[in-house]
């Protein structure tokens, strides 16, 4: 099979985690006779600094021509502490979301054996937990307008926007996924105050007479966000709105013990992105210190997803959880033993998709 890959590393840790899920790519293609061909494109703070644009056309050209998206993080303190400036790397990320038509973001939320003693929650209650969170990507608070500031800066309005449309295809969607899973659709919204949320139940509860096999329940933002510490495992897919998606997915991704591990998939109309939930930690930028997994693992997302290779993506987690079995980690989830580099981990990954073959 040909793939053809674009590859936006973009800031921060983003070149060093995208150089091991490469490494990882590389070695799957190989190990089952796939024809790779990949470009690598600018996006956030290194575009602005190259071109002066987050998402430059250029980038979105190749983003277009390409069948799948291979993406790492973006953002950089000097944008982040000039609340200011113009251009923001952020703009970037929002604009390849919109003109890729990325209406849905796909974040899976799974615990691993040896990570479990790392959650902030107690064992119990957390052993088991697998669920997938459904985020609407492309409406909402983040994009609707009017928004600014008044002219004296001391006012500032955002609009939250929604239609029948957006709706009905994420929750077709959400219901699509919890029919090849474990049949239950959970629909978050805050309908007892919002409007946007009350168009967004009254077209959900449409939706569901399609979906008489799936189960679903109807919560709103602040008690899903309680049910998702007090009881993950309850969660089969859950739907929701570009902000609440925003914020209950990065609450959920901590439940498994480190947000270096957690895969995402942006699906949309055009070209699907893959990526690493985590942000662009620049901190650690340069340092051969970050996780790898959650990149890896996206790879193995995008395997599945953008290719329809479900062989490949389940030898990749097999390859993962190995490293994380051997102790084969990185600082932020190592025990007492050693920790190991960024490379060193993507290394052997890719020695035991090799030796596995």
């Amino acid at each position: 099979m040909n793939l053809k890959i674009a590859v936006l590393a973009g800031d921060g840790i983003g070149p060093e985690i995208i150089e091991q899920g490469m490494k990882v790519v590389k070695t799957v293609c190989t190990r089952f006779g796939h024809n790779l061909s990949y470009q690598e494109g600018l996006v956030g703070a290194a575009a602005i600094d190259a071109v002066g644009d987050p998402y430059p056309e250029e980038t979105h050209k190749l983003c277009m021509e390409s069948e799948a998206v291979f993406f790492g993080a973006i953002g950089a303190p000097k944008y982040d502490n000039d609340p200011s400036a113009k251009v923001r790397p952020e703009q970037g990320l929002l604009a390849m979301r919109k003109k890729l038509g990325l209406y849905a973001n796909i974040r899976p939320v799974t615990t691993f054996p040896s990570l479990i003693h790392k959650s902030p929650l107690r064992a119990d209650l957390v052993e088991g937990a697998d669920f997938m969170c459904i985020r609407e990507l492309t409406g909402g608070l983040y994009f609707g307008r009017p928004q600014g500031r008044s002219e004296d800066g001391n006012t500032a309005y955002d609009t939250c926007i929604y239609t029948r449309e957006e709706i009905e295809r994420i929750v077709s969607l959400a219901y699509d996924y919890a029919g090849m899973r474990r049949k239950k659709l959970t629909v978050v919204d805050k309908a007892n105050v919002l409007a946007t949320s009350r168009l967004w139940r009254q077209v959900a509860q449409e939706v569901a007479k399609k979906y008489p096999h799936v189960e679903t329940e109807y919560m709103f933002v602040d008690n899903a966000a309680m049910r998702i510490i007090q009881w993950p495992k309850s969660f089969d897919v859950l739907v929701t709105e570009n902000m609440f998606g925003d914020i209950l997915t990065d609450e959920a991704s901590v439940i498994t013990g480190s947000l270096g591990m957690l895969p995402s998939a942006s699906i949309g109309i055009h070209t699907s992105v893959f990526e690493p939930i985590h942000g662009s930690y620049p901190q650690a930028a340069g340092k051969n210190i970050a996780n790898p997994l959650a990149t890896i693992l996206s790879a193995a997302l995008m395997f599945e997803y953008a290719f329809n290779l479900s062989e490949e993506g389940r030898v990749i987690r097999e390859a993962v959880t190995a490293s994380m079995d051997a102790g084969i980690v990185t600082e932020d989830i190592a025990e007492k033993g050693k920790a190991y580099s960024t490379s060193e981990v993507g290394d052997y990954i890719c020695e035991q998709l090799k030796a596995k073959h």
